[in-house]
């Protein structure tokens, strides 16, 4: 009966996303929904596009095996990063009416950081795209054992690609405010479910001394090293990320971009509560569920061992939700790059009914791409983690030195995305001690001061 369920509510939101769909006539409806998202609609797509898998499966199985300080990085890096852009980005952004962070870069920075930056961009996503699609080949591994993780997660990528593809922002802006409220009712209830068992005051008293720690306990200079790292990760990474940018720019005017990236950061970290909750109740009451093999299982198999009837339904139709709405958020961004950025530059002059059909490829070809990832690994939290270091070695100095540094040029921003990707890479093959991360953003840092003033000089040295 579950199955059935879960079944059903997928065939809707593909429904719902293709009927979404008829709205879309133009590029600017597919990629922006057409600049016209009211600020509940703007902020519910960008708290549902970010809340997903790695929140529900992964933060709930670090939090457990880790405490507060295994989660830094989502959901509290991710809320950070959802209000610095409010803060910092969003209404300077929005004023440039663009379509692409890859503009931004192209207008601040001319071609070159365009397509450098548009590079860089495309794969940061694969394995974000790669994690959701694994969790839905667990989910419905979970409901019906005799399909495997593999198919299930070939057929979650083939539905999110469907609506993705008919009704791209409007589909996705529209499934995601029913997805919202299916994520906060499905998680409440589970949470109110075992709350009447056992007391949220039991659930703390249950955990060790400093389960509960913001800060590592006397941790060395290496150690604040390594959690400023995991703040950064996500908190700093994803601010360059086009799936932000695009529900910046999809509101229908600057305040509503501003202040719909702020109640999503509060959404954000209030929600996100309630898994990390569901998962300590459940250790608490089921410590048998810590001896199984893999922790990402740990909520599905709570509720489906635990719970029965309506909260099962519920809760995973939270899951779905929380699911495909930051799939297919993810797949239509780095879809969106590759044909405004990449692909019409190279054709040249491009009628907007054939970039319109380019778009719609690409974003079968970016889910294509990452569904073969998501059958290569296994770990949630991990694909998620790496996705967002990808961005935050190359992209983060460009955008906020274009921003907010009149001396940034072209050659900086060059630098500054090479240099950047190579010392991370560099520093990943050497599995230095030091954050490879970090030396990446250090090093972009460097690229853009030197390189921005250099060319400078050497110009006027010309002169």
């Amino acid at each position: 009966m579950l199955a059935g369920w879960v079944l059903l509510y997928l065939c809707g939101t593909v429904a719902l996303g293709l009927w979404a769909g008829r709205r879309v006539r133009n590029v600017t409806d597919f990629a922006l929904a057409g600049r016209n998202l009211p600020l509940m609609l703007a902020a519910s797509a960008t708290f549902a596009t970010w809340f997903g898998t790695e929140t529900v499966l992964g933060a709930s199985s670090e939090v457990v095996r880790h405490g507060f300080l295994g989660v830094i990085e989502d959901p509290f890096g991710a809320a950070l990063c959802l209000l610095l852009v409010g803060l910092l980005v969003a209404r300077p952004l929005y004023r440039l009416q663009l379509t692409t962070f890859s503009d931004y870069f192209r207008l601040r920075f001319g071609r070159w950081g365009e397509v450098i930056g548009a590079l860089f961009m495309v794969p940061s996503y694969f394995g974000w795209i790669a994690a959701q699609f694994l969790a839905i080949g667990i989910l419905l591994n979970q409901l019906m054992p005799a399909l495997s993780v593999e198919a299930g997660l070939w057929i979650g990528a083939g539905l999110v690609t469907v609506y993705t593809y008919g009704g791209g922002m409007w589909a996705v802006s529209i499934t995601d405010f029913v997805q919202t409220v299916m994520i906060v009712l499905g998680l409440l209830a589970v949470a109110v479910y075992l709350g009447l068992q056992i007391s949220p005051q039991e659930v703390v008293a249950a955990q060790p001394e400093g389960f509960f720690r913001l800060t590592p306990p006397d941790a060395d200079a290496m150690g604040w090293i390594h959690y400023a790292a995991a703040w950064m990760t996500i908190g700093l990474g994803s601010v360059p990320q086009q799936d932000v940018f695009q529900r910046v720019m999809s509101a229908r005017d600057e305040r509503t971009a501003v202040r719909a990236s702020m109640l999503s950061a509060g959404m954000y970290l209030t929600v996100a509560m309630l898994p990390l909750f569901i998962a300590l109740a459940g250790k608490a009451l089921h410590p048998e569920l810590m001896e199984e093999s893999d922790l990402q299982y740990l909520l599905p198999h709570l509720v489906l061992r635990y719970t029965h009837g309506v909260v099962q339904v519920l809760f995973f139709g939270a899951l779905i939700s929380a699911i495909l709405s930051t799939a297919s958020g993810a797949v239509l961004a780095p879809a969106t790059v590759v044909g405004e950025n990449l692909i019409k530059p190279w054709r040249g002059t491009m009628s907007d009914a054939a970039l319109l059909r380019c778009l719609r490829i690409s974003v079968v070809v970016v889910a294509l791409v990452s569904a073969l990832m998501a059958t290569q690994r296994g770990n949630i939290y991990e694909l998620v983690g790496e996705s967002s270091a990808l961005s935050l070695v190359s992209l983060f100095v460009p955008l906020v030195g274009g921003l907010y540094w009149r001396r940034a040029n072209q050659a900086g921003c060059v630098a500054s995305m090479l240099i950047g990707m190579g010392a991370w890479l560099v520093a990943l093959r050497l599995d230095t001690e030091f954050p490879p991360m970090l030396i990446g953003l250090g090093a972009s840092g460097l690229g853009m001061l030197f390189g921005s003033l250099l060319s400078r000089r050497h110009a006027r040295v010309e002169r």
